[in-house]
């Protein structure tokens, strides 16, 4: 079993069921139409399409980085984890958790908002915004050093986030709604998944869960989903070039670092949250409620 892991990138095998069921969900769109769902558009699925593709041959590069670092990492573990059925499932488990940690700070440290940002910056939500992935990747590889550390080996780790991010793929969808109480009480749906994507001001910063949703249960970062969903970014980009819509975040902490006042401000502007600036924290200090 092990030999076979290592040898194949589940993700890449899936592409075919990928393609299969986008189809299918046109198909569905169709025929059972619903005027409360956006649908598909030929240019935003164009550029989702071409983001993947640009991310799987991109990970090429970031992905020796991240073996090479996570089988350095295991190299000194103090121990080692078999491949039994019990450490799969704790291994299953715990990556879910370091994702959930992964994710939450992309989304609150700026400099990893710019590589994850691309994911979000669809203002549709069908089976291809799953497939709208950042060309940059490489600074999340920390996230996966405690479990190499805890003595999972590498095959180990990078099969089960195959198998943590094939799950994601079904649930960037409007064709389901909501499940049975319980799986939607345990698991990430697309219902809670509808609801990160969203950039409603009650939606924003939430459920990052990637097969569960307890970790947003527990760390208080869960939100049910309620009024509809206005998917996109607070601030669209109205762009779809790929190229631009993979750095445009980038870009935009460059021309903020340049005309930035003091050092203060440019650490700032790299490692605090998005939409961060001394106005902002200025306008907190001050009441100030009109500071764009």
């Amino acid at each position: 079993m092990r030999r076979v892991i290592d040898g194949i990138d589940l993700t890449t095998l899936a592409v075919p069921f990928y393609v299969l069921f986008m189809a299918l969900e046109l198909l569905s769109l169709r025929f059972f139409p619903d005027p409360g769902e956006q649908g598909y558009a030929a240019k935003d699925t164009t550029t989702s399409l071409t983001m993947g593709i640009g991310s799987i041959v991109c990970n090429l590069g970031w992905g020796l980085v991240t073996v090479a670092a996570v089988a350095g990492v295991h190299a000194v573990a103090p121990w080692r984890i078999g491949g039994s059925l019990t450490s799969w499932i704790v291994l299953f488990v715990a990556y879910d958790f370091f994702y959930y940690s992964e994710h939450r700070a992309n989304h609150r440290v700026r400099i990893l908002w710019a590589s994850h940002v691309v994911h979000h910056s669809s203002r549709h939500y069908n089976l291809s915004t799953a497939l709208r992935q950042t060309w940059t990747g490489v600074g999340n590889t920390v996230f996966l050093l405690p479990l190499a550390l805890a003595g999972f080996p590498a095959y180990m780790i990078f099969a089960t986030a195959s198998m943590n991010l094939l799950y994601q793929f079904w649930i960037h969808t409007e064709r389901i709604g909501k499940m049975w109480r319980p799986v939607e009480f345990v698991m990430n749906t697309p219902s809670h998944h509808r609801v990160h994507h969203g950039s409603n001001q009650g939606y924003l910063d939430k459920n990052y869960g990637g097969v569960f949703i307890v970790f947003d249960r527990l760390f208080r970062s869960f939100e049910p989903e309620g009024e509809p969903v206005r998917y996109g970014l607070t601030k669209n980009i109205g762009t779809f070039n790929p190229l631009r819509v993979a750095v445009h975040e980038y870009a935009a902490i460059a021309r903020d670092v340049r005309g930035a006042a003091d050092w203060r401000a440019r650490f700032g502007y790299v490692l605090r949250g998005p939409g961060w600036s001394p106005a902002t924290v200025a306008a907190v200090a001050t009441g100030a409620t009109n500071v764009a």
